[in-house]
């Protein structure tokens, strides 16, 4: 089990796993004032109150709800977003509401989900040639529809 080091505003919730097998974290909204809205196609910045500091090497991942995205039209704007291991900010969500109806947010509520996740860095080898697949280059629906 990874270790995280975590500060946390009065009133924050920490993110959580909801079921044994979740790969995600829910993330909840802290809103001093109790909620906010946003408006049909309006974004806004929703904070958390959480400051991580992951060890090197590890990412947070910012990831939708689908329950969210699925019955309220409201998403996460730049996803999958990135928290990098150097960053010791307040962990805040850029939600965008997709519907035809203002959505309120609430303090306390369920915004996103976090996954914590390792990544290699990379170190670019400059070549003249790619090995050949049997994909090659071809991309954007070149198999087919079936």
């Amino acid at each position: 089990m990874l270790k995280v080091k975590v500060k946390s505003e009065a009133g924050s919730i920490l993110p959580k796993y909801q079921t044994e097998g979740s790969a995600g974290m829910d993330v909840y909204a802290l809103i001093p004032e109790g909620e906010t809205y946003l408006l049909s196609g309006e974004r806004k910045l929703i904070k958390t109150g959480i400051f991580i500091e992951l060890p090197k090497g590890y990412e947070a991942q910012i990831r939708p709800r689908s329950g969210l995205a699925l019955k309220e039209g409201v998403t996460v704007l730049n996803s999958p977003g990135t928290i990098d291991s150097d960053y010791r900010g307040e962990v805040g969500i850029i939600l965008i509401n997709h519907s035809d109806k203002k959505f309120t947010v609430k303090n306390g509520d369920r915004i996103c989900q976090m996954i914590i996740a390792k990544y290699e860095i990379v170190e670019w080898e400059i070549v003249n040639q790619l090995d050949n697949t049997q994909r090659d280059a071809g991309g954007f629906g070149h198999t087919g529809l079936k």
